[in-house]
């Protein structure tokens, strides 16, 4: 309830990805918004869909829907800002935007920042490198594809990086742009985590689009115009576009949350800071061990199974019921191989690849529609959940009234809005 003053329980939500776009929508619906206001900072205006940032950066359109329209009606605050720093100990947060910033308190932070393209200290990569990890990088590396295009030469493209974005980037520049020329750098086997046949119907959509594979190579420098290899290689390249993986940003180690060494939040069960307990966090930016004991993988369906579990458990502190613990799953990939073709690699309880896959038309289908379903449940954030909010009674410190039983979040109506699995994104 309102403490002494009148004041609501303050929610901040930073990120407004696939994670903290699902927490908010959530949190606003199931607490009583006489007391609990719910906040998100986000540096954009629009949802990003992320899983398909490669298919902007060919030159396909893709939906950007506005913030301001997605959370319409649900009575959540929205802040157009750049995160800059986290206090936790005065429990504010640091922005800046086009006013000049300042602080935005809360009392529950649901961290939910995401995750941005790792250079890995490579030479030349932040100069001269494009990526798809963000919409305004992809935006870059159209414009550049444009570019070479309209001189009507037969451009090279470099990708480096032959993890699951980078295969789909290759592909998509391949298929999409059928007068540049590219070359899909991977530092070990082509589509090592995939089982053999999945691997082969890989090897031969690369060869059906023309796609030059260099197996084995590493990458020592990018320069402008070419891609320098450890072994000597030395690559024309028009537009390099860097897909070697992930990080997160430095701002929840500087905050002296508890972090792993590459800078993920550590958290509980619950998905609650193991350092601060005040503090959720979800997606990427959240070092989460799965049901199999595994860290769950920098990915969307990891930001849809973290969200969840984040929303029942400060539900439950909040108004003082049990915390139910909801599944924690990898179950599998999805790769898009161009608009007509893909794969569905399904995978074990040791995250190990099954040895059966789908490949083709269908597994494109699929993929798609799980897409379009991930934007539908983010576009209407607070659809199928239940209007009875809950009232406040407090925010246990410790962790005894957690529950060892694997549930569901308790609105079954949302839970099959929210696909169980999505597509994975990791490198």
């Amino acid at each position: 309830m309102p403490d002494r003053n009148g004041r609501k329980h303050r929610v901040v939500v930073l990120g407004a990805g696939y994670a903290g776009a699902y927490v908010a929508g959530t949190l606003a619906r199931r607490l009583a918004p006489s007391e609990v206001e719910v906040a998100v900072v986000n540096a954009e205006p629009d949802f990003v869909q992320r899983l398909r940032l490669h298919q902007l950066a060919v030159g396909q359109e893709i939906e950007a829907p506005r913030l301001a329209d997605v959370f319409a009606g649900t009575g959540i605050r929205l802040r157009l800002a750049r995160v800059i720093d986290v206090e936790p100990g005065r429990r504010v947060v640091t922005v800046a935007d086009s006013d000049g910033g300042g602080e935005v308190g809360y009392d529950t932070l649901v961290y939910a920042l995401g995750s941005h393209g790792a250079d890995h200290g490579v030479p030349g990569v932040v100069e001269h490198a494009f990526d798809v990890a963000g919409r305004p990088s992809a935006l870059r590396l159209r414009e550049r594809l444009d570019g070479l295009e309209a001189r009507g030469e037969a451009g090279q493209v470099v990708v480096v990086g032959d993890g699951l974005t980078g295969i789909e980037t290759a592909a998509e520049v391949a298929e999409s742009r059928p007068g540049l020329s590219v070359t899909l750098i991977a530092r070990g086997e082509l589509a090592t985590p995939l089982s053999a046949g999945a691997r082969d119907h890989v090897r031969r959509a690369c060869d059906r689009l023309g796609i030059c594979v260099l197996e084995h190579t590493s990458v020592q420098s990018v320069e402008a115009a070419r891609v320098l290899c450890a072994d000597g290689t030395v690559l024309p390249s028009d537009a390099t576009v860097w897909t070697a993986g992930f990080a997160v940003g430095p701002i929840a180690a500087a905050a002296g949350l508890q972090v792993t060494d590459d800078g993920r939040i550590v958290v509980d069960r619950t998905m609650r800071s193991v350092s601060h307990p005040n503090v959720y966090a979800v997606g990427d930016s959240a070092h989460a061990l799965g049901d199999n004991g595994l860290p769950l993988p920098m990915s969307c369906a990891s930001a849809g199974y973290t969200g969840r579990q984040a929303t029942a458990a400060i539900v439950a502190r909040l108004s003082g019921g049990r915390v139910k613990q909801t599944g924690l799953e990898y179950v599998g990939n999805h790769i898009s191989l161009g608009r007509r073709d893909g794969v569905l690699q399904m995978v074990d309880h040791d995250a190990r690849a099954k040895p059966m896959y789908l490949g083709g038309r269908k597994a494109a289908r699929i993929k798609a529609g799980i897409l379009a379903m991930s934007l539908w449940t983010t576009s209407h954030p607070t659809f199928g959940l239940p209007t009875r909010r809950q009232r406040l009674i407090g925010m246990p410190e410790s962790d005894n009234e957690t529950t060892a039983r694997p549930v569901g979040s308790g609105d079954a109506a949302r839970d099959r809005a929210v696909p169980s699995y999505m597509p994975e994104v990791r490198p």
